[in-house]
């Protein structure tokens, strides 16, 4: 795995531009570049595509669009930017921050204009660190449906996808520039590919244990709940071509799922006024900063594990995502119609527990201020039935990779110039987290997937002319 110096070499098989990774961001990139002329092939490891996509809820976020507009939601990529500078403490890159926050209004239009994407604006619930209604999903809020509603579109376009095959090497020249990609294919055959512009696709290094201790330790033996298939390679590689790397302990985290049976719970369990406690019965953090920075926290709790607790308006809401009702239907989501059935199920101790339930209810009914600082607002009390789920914390993604600029074009180390025709996006480029996990906005890994995606596409597809 690294950078063949191959110089001026002839391939047997060129394409003016290769995208290695078929999710979100590679479709984008694919079909961006495609609209401009370039004739474009996509290597993707998986046969058929999956990737972070295929695990996610779906749900883009983005301000000023058209949906927003027509479901009366005044907002402004501005706005949105600001927010997200908020949430990651002003430790991540302001410029990127606004070209991503203006293009993804661009985007969200664009695949739905164009492309016919099924996605409408959630309003029923926000997620932190929005103020605005701008998570735009698919109708079952799932990463899988998205997907396939992209692939479909390259299909339609008559773009190439090479499935069931390993990018394992590039081709560079002396200065950096790229030539082409070396494939492997299942039966251990290789093909070496040429290019004009190469956008890399291919997400982020939660795959890929060695990184991840490196970088992250604090994650480390956490439960990995991403794809196998992202080892780090657009970061192996930059780092040998050049290229310049930040914020490497970042991720996205997720506080919230099912143990032993491995799907996440759906936010709005705790956004609609859901707790979590730990093996003692007692509520350990404020839930509803983010379920990226609650990952870390269940972890540190007595055997790595909390409880979610909430009440039967909180599940409905939750109800509207797959990953909810596969929760259900796994029986991973447990029902109680009494509180002594609630602390049998959990097998918590009961005073305790009930303790901490009086207390959150206080805390609803305004009567007292929650010690953790949360703002419960006007949420219903928890009461019979209650929902109970056993969690863990995990790994969903890496958010640090290859700086890039608001074209999508990968940076020198040092020099900030851009290489001659490598760009990246999605989990392959720097996040807009920040150092940790506590700046990660809600959806900003599809929102950087389809936006950096679509900028690399357009930006190689230029490089050509």
């Amino acid at each position: 795995m690294g950078i063949i110096r191959s110089g001026s070499r002839l391939f047997d098989l060129s394409v003016p531009v290769v995208v290695i990774g078929a999710g979100a961001c590679g479709c984008s990139a694919a079909l961006a570049a495609n609209e401009r002329g370039a004739d474009v092939l996509i290597i993707e490891r998986d046969d058929p595509p999956s990737g972070s996509t295929s695990l996610s809820g779906g749900q883009i976020p983005a301000a000023g669009t058209k949906l927003q507009k027509a479901a009366g939601i005044e907002d402004t990529p501005e706005d949105f930017a600001t927010e997200i500078l908020e949430k990651a403490r002003h430790q991540t890159d302001a410029e990127i921050a606004l070209a991503v926050s203006r293009g993804s209004t661009v985007s969200v239009d664009w695949l739905v204009d164009t492309y016919g994407a099924p996605l409408e604006v959630l309003t029923d619930f926000f997620y932190p660190g929005h103020r605005k209604h701008r998570m735009h999903g698919t109708p079952n809020r799932d990463g899988a449906e998205l997907l396939a509603c992209l692939l479909e579109a390259v299909s339609r376009e008559g773009i190439d996808i090479l499935t069931a095959a390993v990018a394992t090497d590039l081709h560079a020249d002396e200065v950096g520039k790229v030539t082409g990609v070396r494939i492997r294919r299942p039966d251990g055959s290789r093909e070496d590919v040429g290019c004009g512009a190469l956008v890399l696709a291919c997400n982020g290094f939660g795959g890929n244990p060695v990184m991840v201790r490196e970088y992250i330790p604090e994650i480390a033996d956490a439960l990995y709940f991403g794809h196998a298939g992202n080892r780090g390679d657009a970061v192996t590689w930059g780092l040998e071509l050049g290229a310049e790397v930040a914020d490497m302990g970042s991720y996205q985290g997720h506080g919230a799922v099912a143990t032993p049976h491995n799907t996440h719970i759906g936010w709005p369990s705790i956004t609609e006024g859901g707790i979590m406690v730990n093996a003692h019965g007692r509520r350990f953090s404020h839930e509803n900063r983010g379920y990226s920075e609650q990952a870390i926290d269940v972890i540190r709790q007595p055997g790595n594990f909390a409880w979610t607790i909430f009440n039967a308006t909180a599940h409905d809401v939750a109800l509207q995502f797959s990953h909810q009702r596969e929760a259900v239907e796994v029986g991973a989501i447990r029902v109680a119609e009494s509180f002594d059935r609630l602390a049998a199920i959990t097998e918590l101790p009961a005073n305790a527990l009930a303790e901490t339930l009086a207390d959150v209810n206080d805390i609803l009914a305004g009567r007292k201020a929650d010690a953790f600082g949360r703002d419960f607002g006007d949420k219903a009390p928890l009461e019979p039935p209650y929902y109970a789920v056993r969690v863990t914390g995990a790994l969903f993604h890496t958010q640090g990779g290859l700086v890039v600029d608001p074209e999508a074009r990968v940076l020198r180390r040092g020099t900030r110039q851009p290489l001659p025709n490598l760009f990246a996006g999605g989990g392959a480029a720097r996040g807009l987290t920040g150092p940790s996990c506590w700046g990660y906005t809600s959806g900003a890994g599809l929102m950087t997937a389809t936006t950096l995606g679509r900028l690399a596409g357009e930006g190689a597809a230029a490089v050509l002319a």
